[in-house]
């Protein structure tokens, strides 16, 4: 088939579909609806087409060339390369694709391109935690794990956590847009006791807490509380150390530790868990585990993906496929890669709310902030 402008997803379907093996009648109980393959292949060529432009969103995203495309007018593939630092001949192929998916506008004239203001307000620093460029990392990192995991499959087990570097830097820049955001003015204020006595002076331990950044954050708005954050990442403890050291604070320490092993009775005011339990080995021991380090009276702010315990609510949820790609993986691998529980990325809050009761605290209420659609915000207090 010849395909032009005109040409829809449906024509190169119908084009490229055989049907000769559902003749139906004689091998089949229904008929075979031609229509609905069509419109499955169509479907799926455009996924091919989305999949391949959530790449280059990403190599855009990294490269910085949305942030210079956000500070040019239209320019050539000339002058975007030099603004940018980069190659001319990669910077011309990258504009074409992103013309192509009608991100950036062309003009054939002069052969300049432009990144209108609309879309740099969704693709650039300047949407802030709703930067969803970032996101489009995830894609990448998807398609360099495949085999590993196609092999996982194979034999059963998983990854560690060693193996995803990117995908650890992309989480920690994903969250510290939504934190930097919304940590001290939103999030927190959840619990609605928790920042006048932050204020006051408590005792604050973060589980999981990846480079450290919301515990830095948190012990430079609140300097007269005391923080502790556990990771079991050397590097991502190192991280968060070396940031500490440059925001000049006292009030903030960090430990390398399998938070499994975590054995402190009564001894922070608060705790909190930023998307980090669906991932730990055994996420219910953890859960105990904090309730047990809670003094009485103490909060536990626990954020993680919002999304259903039942496959069928999660099919109309938009980004819902994704959820179960992420966690095959990364987040259901890593855990199985640890021995663990493989509880997975979609969780959801239904088993949620029952593993909070189930480790001991009665008193649990799930909330959100309009700023993050992506997460539940669970406030569980002892």
């Amino acid at each position: 088939m010849t395909v032009n402008q005109d040409t829809s997803l449906e024509d190169v379907a119908v084009g490229t579909l055989d049907t000769s093996g559902f003749d139906a009648a004689e091998t089949t109980a229904e008929e075979f609806d031609a229509e609905a393959a069509a419109a499955l292949a169509g479907r799926f060529i455009g996924i091919l087409n989305d999949a391949a432009i959530a790449v280059l969103t990403s190599i855009g995203h990294q490269t910085g060339l949305f942030e210079t495309l956000a500070t040019l007018p239209a320019a050539t593939s000339e002058q975007i390369a030099d603004a940018a630092g980069l190659d001319e001949r990669y910077v011309r192929e990258w504009l074409g694709g992103m013309t192509a998916a009608r991100v950036v506008r062309y003009d054939p004239d002069d052969g300049t391109y432009l990144l209108p203001r609309e879309h740099a307000a969704v693709l650039t620093s300047a949407a802030g935690p709703n930067n969803l460029a970032i996101l489009m990392q995830h894609t990448s990192m998807m398609g360099e794990m495949e085999q590993q995991v196609i092999e996982r499959f194979r034999r059963g087990g998983g990854l560690s956590y060693e193996e995803y570097p990117h995908f650890h830097r992309n989480m920690a820049e994903t969250s510290a847009a939504v934190h930097d955001l919304a940590l001290v003015d939103g999030i927190l204020p959840l619990g609605p006791e928790l920042p006048g006595r932050l204020r006051t002076g408590i005792d604050v331990a973060d589980i999981g807490c990846g480079s450290g950044h919301a515990i830095n954050l948190m012990a430079q708005a609140f300097p007269a509380s005391r923080f502790t954050g556990y990771d079991f990442s050397e590097s991502a403890i190192g991280a968060a150390r070396a940031e500490a050291d440059r925001m000049g604070l006292s009030n903030a320490t960090f430990d390398v530790l399998d938070v499994t092993q975590l054995d402190i009775e009564a001894g922070f005011d608060a705790v909190t868990a930023f998307d980090a339990i669906h991932d730990q080995a055994h996420p219910a021991r953890v859960l105990r585990n904090i309730e047990r380090a809670l003094r009485p009276g103490g909060t536990f702010l626990m954020v993680d993906i919002k999304a259903s315990s039942n496959v069928e609510d999660n099919i109309d949820l938009p980004w819902g496929s994704y959820l179960y790609a992420i966690s095959t993986v990364h987040c259901m691998s890593v855990s199985l890669g640890l021995g663990g529980d493989g509880l997975g990325t979609v969780w959801g809050e239904q088993l949620a709310l029952s593993m909070l009761g189930d480790a001991g605290f009665g008193d649990v209420e799930a909330k959100g902030i309009d700023s993050d659609p992506f997460n539940a915000y669970f406030v569980a207090r002892k």
